[in-house]
C-alpha cells in the first residue's frame, strides 16, 4: 500500500489533536479526507508530508517510515497545501524548472506537466499575474513534476470558479488512475465527483472509513417523502397509514412523511389520495446526501 497510518497521535502540550488514527490507502485510490475545522485533517497531512512529527504511532509512505527515512519518504510525495506557496515573482516555466531541479527530475517532465495542467499559454507569464485557478494548476504541476507515487492535496479547489472546478477535478481524477491521491476538502459535491472512498475525522479520531456507496447506506434506514395534495388532508389520517413512522406538516396541504427503508410508500400515498377524492400535486423521495451523513457523524 502507498499510505499506511498506524495509531498516530499528536499532542500540543496537553491538547490532543489526533488520537490513535489508523488507515491504509492503496495505489489507484482517490480518498476524500473530511472533517470539520479543527478536526485534525491538516495536522495529519503535515505528519504524512514530514512537516511535523507525530507524538506516537507510525506513518509509512510506500513502505518507507516517515521518521526513519524522511527524505526518501518525501521523494515519493507530491504535496499541494491549502495555501499554495508559490514564488509570485517567478515565471511559470522558470518556477517548474526550479522545482524539477530540486527533485533532480527529468526536465522533460516540465513540458509534460505544462501540457497536462493546461498551462501552455501561461508558461511565460509571471505567477503573480495569474488567476486563482491558474495558480492552482501551477501548484498541481509542481506537485506532480517529479512523478510521485502519492499525491496529497489540501483543499485544492478553494476559491475556484465553476469552470475551473470542473477542470481541476477532471485533472485530479485522471492523475488518480495511476497514483494514490489523498484529498482534503469541505465540498461534498467534490467528494462525490472525485473520490472512491471517504475517511471522516472528528475531534482527532476517525468516525467513518467507507466507500461512497457504503457511506450513503448509513442514512438509508428511513425513507422520507415530501407530498402536496390539492385540498385539505388531516395529519392524523396520514399517521394511520400502515408503515408510516412520522408525519410533519410543512405547508398548506404539504407534508413530509417518513417510513422505514423497507417500505416505499409512494404508491400507497397515491392510492390514499384517490380513495379520499384528493389529487397529488407533487411527490418526491428525499435523496440521502453526504452532507446529512457528515453532519450526523461530526455533530
Amino acid at each position: 500500500m502507498s499510505i499506511k497510518v498506524e495509531k498516530i497521535s499528536k499532542f500540543y502540550g496537553t491538547q490532543k489533536a489526533l488520537h490513535e488514527v489508523s488507515f491504509e490507502i492503496n495505489k489507484g485510490e482517490i480518498v476524500g479526507f473530511l472533517g470539520p475545522n479543527g478536526a485534525g485533517k491538516s495536522t495529519l497531512m503535515k505528519i504524512l508530508t514530514g512537516f511535523i512529527p507525530q507524538s506516537d504511532g507510525e506513518a509509512k509512505i510506500c513502505t518507507i517510515n516517515t521518521i526513519d527515512e524522511p527524505l526518501r519518504a518525501k521523494s515519493k510525495i507530491g504535496y499541494l497545501p491549502e495555501h499554495n506557496p508559490l514564488y509570485l515573482d517567478m515565471y511559470v516555466r522558470e518556477y517548474l524548472e526550479f522545482v524539477a531541479n530540486i527533485y533532480k527530475a527529468d526536465m522533460s517532465n516540465v513540458d509534460l506537466m505544462i501540457t497536462k495542467t493546461g498551462l501552455q499559454e501561461e508558461q511565460h507569464k509571471l505567477i503573480g499575474s495569474l488567476s486563482k485557478g491558474y495558480r492552482q494548476r501551477v501548484g498541481l504541476a509542481q506537485a506532480l513534476i517529479h512523478d510521485p507515487e502519492v499525491l496529497i492535496l489540501d483543499e485544492p479547489t478553494t476559491g475556484l470558479d465553476p469552470n475551473q472546478l470542473v477542470e481541476i477535478r477532471s485533472l485530479i481524477k485522471e492523475v488518480g488512475k495511476e497514483k494514490t491521491v489523498m484529498l482534503s476538502t469541505h465540498i461534498m459535491q467534490e467528494v462525490e465527483a472525485i473520490c472512491d472512498r471517504v475517511i471522516i475525522i472528528n475531534k482527532g479520531e476517525i468516525v467513518a472509513d467507507k466507500k461512497i456507496e457504503e457511506l450513503r447506506e448509513l442514512s438509508n434506514d428511513r425513507n422520507i417523502i415530501s407530498i402536496e395534495f390539492n385540498d385539505v388532508v388531516e395529519k392524523k389520517t396520514l399517521q394511520k397509514i400502515e408503515n408510516v413512522v412520522e408525519v410533519i406538516e410543512t405547508g398548506k396541504h404539504q407534508f413530509q412523511i417518513t417510513s422505514d427503508s423497507k417500505h416505499d410508500l409512494r404508491t400507497v400515498l397515491f392510492e390514499f389520495a384517490v380513495s379520499n377524492n384528493r389529487s397529488v400535486l407533487e411527490m418526491n423521495m428525499k435523496e440521502h446526501k453526504l452532507e446529512d451523513i457528515f453532519h450526523n457523524l461530526t455533530k
